[in-house]
């Protein structure tokens, strides 16, 4: 910064960004921010202008959690900061460390009801790590560089962080000599050494167990050397969720997600590593772990305490601990039940042959459209190892989920965020153009963010997005059909034509009702990215979330199974 005798406070939020290493931004463009996004542009950041403040926000959030840094997004005042709440909000759940930069009006019109004038500060601090009005002119590259460390989960969890500065103070210069270079500079992260009495307690206690069981989570993001060799050691059957999905290889003896529930109910000592016992993991309630004992591992202690305690808590970096606690394990106990761990890997090995059998032969509805199920069919004959996949939707997910059998993905995650497939698809292809992207979406949520094709087109990411066109939000429309007396409201869409709308904003798209074209379509549609296939499919098919009773929402437990055990365990208690 002493190359000039000052610089005004957007220059300096410029260039801590790419002294960071920022070479792009999301966002949508507005006068409160103009003076920062001039700066950017003149440094030659990549801006990716887009149609919505949120969809900026997501585009951001997906580019972090697959590059593994900050995502960084900008947002003018008013109802753009606000646009952006949902995503703020989504990341925030998700651990995702996510920067968005906003901008409010100019501090002589505090109170007197200026255009866009907004708490945007108040309103989006219960859904980040941080949220703040940075007013000091010469205090903003200290402002930034803890904005910065929060995002990134230093001292705290990972996640979304929120400033913004008043127009007038981005105007205002700062003497080069008041800005510390040490405030510019990126740190190194910082990595918790696991306590070596822990682990060795951690360890005994896995020798000991017959049966044990790992379960990883976001926190687990970048161990799969260190998780693979504990899965070795300790010879426990593992489970990745939608957060860790691709960290262990698929052909490797402890992966058994296919018999995900049994595993849970069966195993004596589950080690959760990085991961929040929530919904989708039953709370780790014994209704559903019915004879476990818990170990926890994670760098930030919201992990180790939620739900259920550990017997051993290891308050560390995930990747040093496990590689600690497979050290100390050296081999699997005598002990170990080994029949089970195979057994339980048979039957996954089964099931998902089983179950890939069954995806090109799935039957077409009684409206005699085809089954969503011949849409991964295909994938999977087109998809690279290396394919980077996204899901969205309600319904759709969870066939999604079974279906693709990518490394590589992101999903609606526990927030349940519809709409964030398209964004997803355009901030993934950015990143990596040469490889393939491929986005799946419901109708229903394609729609919560369909003009970003044009943002697609425009900035040329080559991405996929294929839209399931069932013409209804149909996890809710099955619920009104099966448990309200038929009375279908408010849940049906239109057939509408995605392919054409897609068309007129300069997408290659097709619309495909024959399953025999789909791989055809796929293939062509690759080859000529951006593009959208609009596959129409039945209403039909009843999906496993469906079927689980996840879309009529329980009293205790968000499956209705685990809900039924829950009521059994709380009436016994009784």
């Amino acid at each position: 910064m002493s190359a000039s005798p000052a610089r005004s406070v957007a220059e300096i939020v410029a260039r801590f960004l790419v002294a960071r290493g920022v070479d792009r931004i999301f966002g949508l463009q507005g006068g409160h921010i103009q003076p920062i996004w001039d700066h950017l542009a003149q440094l030659g950041v990549r801006i990716v202008d887009v149609r919505d403040e949120g969809a900026a926000v997501h585009m951001a959030h997906a580019h972090a959690a697959l590059s593994g840094q900050v995502g960084v997004a900008m947002a003018t005042a008013g109802p753009g900061v606000t646009n952006g709440v949902t995503a703020m909000a989504n990341a925030h759940l998700e651990r995702v460390p996510l920067l968005l930069i906003g901008g409010c009006p100019p501090r002589p019109q505090d109170d007197l009801g200026p255009l866009q004038g907004i708490d945007h500060a108040a309103i989006l601090a219960p859904v980040t790590r941080a949220s703040r009005t940075l007013r000091v002119a010469e205090q903003i590259a200290r402002d930034l560089d803890k904005a910065w460390a929060m995002a990134e989960g230093d001292g705290n969890p990972p996640g979304p962080v929120y400033i913004e500065i008043p127009t007038d103070v981005l105007r205002e210069t700062v003497p080069a000599a008041l800005v510390l270079d040490e405030h510019l500079r990126p740190k190194p992260r910082r990595r918790l050494l696991p306590d070596p009495a822990l682990v060795a307690q951690a360890a005994e206690r896995l020798r000991a167990a017959k049966r044990p069981l790992v379960i990883t989570g976001r926190g687990a993001r970048g161990c799969g050397a260190a998780l693979t060799a504990l899965l070795d050691a300790s010879g426990a059957v593992y489970l990745d969720t939608q957060e860790s999905r691709g960290l262990v290889d698929p052909a490797h003896a402890a992966v058994v997600g296919a018999v995900r529930a049994r595993a849970m109910q069966e195993a004596d000592c589950v080690l959760v590593v990085g991961r929040k016992l929530d919904y989708q993991l039953g709370y780790g309630s014994p209704a559903v772990f019915k004879a476990a004992s818990f170990l926890r591992i994670a760098d930030h202690a919201d992990e180790l305490r939620d739900n259920r305690r550990g017997e051993v808590e290891l308050l560390a970096d995930p990747a040093l601990a496990l590689q600690a606690l497979a050290d100390a394990i050296g081999r699997p106990s005598a002990v170990r039940d080994a029949a089970w761990a195979q057994a339980l890997r048979a039957e996954h090995v089964k099931r998902a042959a089983r179950y890939a059998e069954t995806l090109a032969s799935a039957p077409a509805g009684k409206d005699g459209h085809m089954h969503p199920n011949r849409i991964f069919a295909a994938l999977r004959r087109v998809l690279k190892p290396d394919a980077i996949t996204i899901a969205d939707g309600g319904d759709l997910l969870s066939f999604a989920r079974m279906g693709l059998e990518t490394r590589h993905y992101l999903d609606a995650g526990a927030f349940g965020c519809l709409g964030v497939g398209t964004p997803y698809g355009v901030a993934a292809a950015l990143l990596h153009p040469g490889r393939q992207v491929v986005t799946i979406t419901g109708d229903g949520a394609f729609g919560i963010n369909a003009m970003e094709i044009d943002s697609a087109a425009r900035h040329g990411a080559k991405a996929v997005f294929i839209v399931s066109n069932n013409a209804a939000w149909n996890i809710e429309r099955l619920d009104q059909e099966m448990n309200y007396g038929g009375r279908v409201v408010g849940t049906t869409l239109a057939w509408s034509d995605y392919a054409a709308m897609a068309r007129a904003f300069g997408l290659h798209a097709e619309r495909v009702t024959d399953p025999e074209r789909l791989e055809g379509a796929i293939r062509d549609a690759l080859a000529h990215a951006p593009a959208l296939i609009d596959v129409v499919v039945t209403q039909d098919a009843l999906s496993s979330d469906a079927g689980k009773g996840l879309g009529w929402v329980p009293d205790r437990q968000a499956l209705t199974a685990w809900d039924e055990a829950e009521r059994a365990r709380r009436e016994g208690a009784a």
